[in-house]
């Protein structure tokens, strides 16, 4: 709970139970107001910000999650990679790619183990065709999720990109030994055989 909040302890915990409770069963809009309630006893509050925020972009309302985000990060900047992270997709997804890579690019400094933000910098790198560093993010991305299809998929369209073949034959190669499927997709997508 934050300390600059004007209500008090049972109050806060009161409303957060009961917003748990609205999203067990569902009930999305019933808790985003009682986050709106917390937000106005407790400003700065981390587990009120990063849920509305949550719902907002659940519910498409991806502006008004962009700005709890911020808030959140603005109010907590060294406190969680997971918020930056949440910022850094939001703001991936409403296409503001230089804002996203620098979100991303600070969830990274805060945990240079999060994979998510290794492949979300990669995807946010291509969108700007600045290939030679998504490869670079693409591979941190591999190394630290090396089962996961996602950033070998990426890493060998962005070869193929590159017009390096050769890689990309070595990725599909590589896939074909525990995502065969995925690896099929490639040869289809890009005419290699591995």
């Amino acid at each position: 709970m934050s300390v600059n909040g004007s209500g008090s302890g049972f109050d806060y915990w009161r409303l957060k139970l009961r917003a748990i409770v609205l999203l067990v069963f569902g009930r999305n809009a019933a808790a985003e107001a009682t986050f709106d309630q917390m937000i106005q006893a407790w400003p700065q509050d981390p587990y009120a910000l990063a849920s509305r925020a949550h719902l907002r972009a659940q519910r498409g309302a991806r502006d008004e999650a962009i700005a709890d985000y911020q808030l959140l990060v603005s109010a907590h900047p060294d406190r969680s990679a997971a918020f930056w992270f949440n910022l850094a997709f939001t703001l991936e997804s409403a296409s503001r790619l230089p804002e996203a890579e620098a979100a991303f690019r600070r969830a990274l400094e805060l945990d240079e183990k999060l994979d998510r933000a290794w492949y979300g910098l990669g995807l946010t790198l291509i969108q700007q065709g600045r290939y030679d560093d998504a490869v670079a993010a693409l591979k941190r991305n591999t190394e630290l999720q090396p089962m996961s299809p996602y950033g070998w998929y990426q890493l060998a369209r962005v070869h193929m990109d590159r017009q390096q073949p050769d890689e990309a034959r070595k990725i599909i190669r590589h896939l074909k030994g525990f995502e065969p499927k995925v690896a099929a997709q490639l040869e289809r997508e890009t005419g290699l055989a591995a």
